[in-house]
């Protein structure tokens, strides 16, 4: 019943959900087990989704994926380097920004609206154009 119940409430759970789910509640059950009991009742397993592959749909968007990170890097002479980069997929090109001054704490959450933007349109970007 512990695993039958979850695999017919929730339709879309596989058998790997429903034995994460039992295991964040404490109870350590083999995710084969948890494939056996539904399977032995009957219960369907969880429906293929249809659509693309995952690398199917990040081929059709490539050109509208931005990837966005921050690095530092540490001189010779002690000082530290920090800069906000964007590599557009489609095109392959890498933006990069300058910033002299560690990145403020709340600039992690911005970064969401900043990455919609089109890099390479303001003050203090560089452009690598793609291989």
């Amino acid at each position: 019943m512990l695993v039958l119940r979850p695999a017919q409430e929730n339709a879309r759970w596989g058998h790997r959900r429903i034995q994460g789910e039992l295991a964040r509640l404490g109870h350590r059950i083999a995710a084969s087990t948890v494939w056996e009991i539904p399977n032995a009742a009957g219960v369907d397993p969880a429906a293929r989704r249809s659509g693309p592959t995952r690398r199917e749909f990040l081929t059709a968007r490539a050109e509208d994926i931005i990837a966005a990170d921050f690095f530092h890097i540490d001189t010779v002479l002690g000082t530290r380097l920090y800069a906000l980069v964007f590599l557009e997929h489609g095109t392959r090109r890498l933006h990069i920004t300058e910033s002299h001054r560690p990145p403020d704490p709340g600039v992690g959450r911005a970064t969401g609206a900043e990455s919609r933007r089109r890099p390479g349109h303001a003050h203090g970007i560089s452009t690598i154009p793609g291989a």
